[in-house]
């Protein structure tokens, strides 16, 4: 069965173009014009990916985000015309897998669409579980339980993470996190591994200045403790 995209986008001419183009691609596309209906539309199509543009009528896309992020770890990638670093750091806080900046080919939005699809489907692994210390990783079900409480991860994080917890107490570059994130739209811009730590420990309920999971070593990048507390 074709995968199935949530286009929440309200200017209809760019809405019906990359609707086309996905459907030539072989993707299924459900379309929402008004923030108002993303939530429910989402709920009831329950899609493979998402794109959301920013600037929609009665609810914009960073609160659609927000919530989206709440409830689910479908793959998010945003569309706005905004196109300052502070937005587009903004959509990663939020949990967004990848940012396209308007005006965009239809055909880059077909690619990209490839490219996190491809890292949902293609990086799964021969079922096995990853486990170090009280995190445990199901490689064939993504699903990631933190002292068996399970938390709800985006693609880019799992990926992140499932690197760290195969080498406990590795000491990994942000460079060589970056190479675990092939095809996504920010390779060469390290910060952005800083931001989805941020992230995964927020997930992970770990604090950066005591950290029980990972550890920062300064200037040079992460590591994963297996038991949950800091050995360096």
């Amino acid at each position: 069965m074709a995968d199935k995209i949530l286009l929440i986008e309200d200017e209809l001419k760019i809405a019906r173009t990359v609707r086309l183009y996905l459907e030539q691609a072989g993707y299924q596309v459900v379309t929402v014009t008004d923030g108002a209906l993303a939530l429910p539309s989402f709920r009831h199509e329950h899609p493979d990916l998402v794109l959301l543009d920013i600037m929609l009528p009665n609810v914009d896309g960073w609160e659609i985000c927000r919530k989206l992020r709440a409830e689910s770890g479908t793959p998010i990638i945003m569309l706005t015309a905004i196109s300052e670093e502070t937005d587009r750091i903004l959509g990663l806080e939020l949990g967004a897998d990848d940012y396209i900046t308007k005006p965009f080919s239809p055909r880059e939005v077909v690619a990209r669409v490839k490219a996190v699809l491809r890292r949902v489907h293609g990086s799964i692994q021969p079922p096995q579980v990853i486990r170090a210390g009280d995190v445990a990783i199901d490689m064939e079900t993504y699903e990631v339980t933190v002292a068996g409480e399970q938390v709800v991860l985006t693609p880019i994080e799992f990926k992140l993470l499932a690197a760290l917890v195969r080498h406990p107490g590795k000491v990994f570059t942000r460079l060589q996190l970056l190479e675990h994130l092939q095809d996504t739209a920010y390779i060469g811009y390290e910060r952005i591994i800083d931001q989805h730590i941020k992230n995964l420990r927020a997930k992970l309920g770990d604090d950066g200045r005591k950290p029980r999971y990972i550890v920062t070593l300064y200037g040079v990048g992460y590591k994963f403790v297996a038991h949950g507390k800091q050995d360096a």
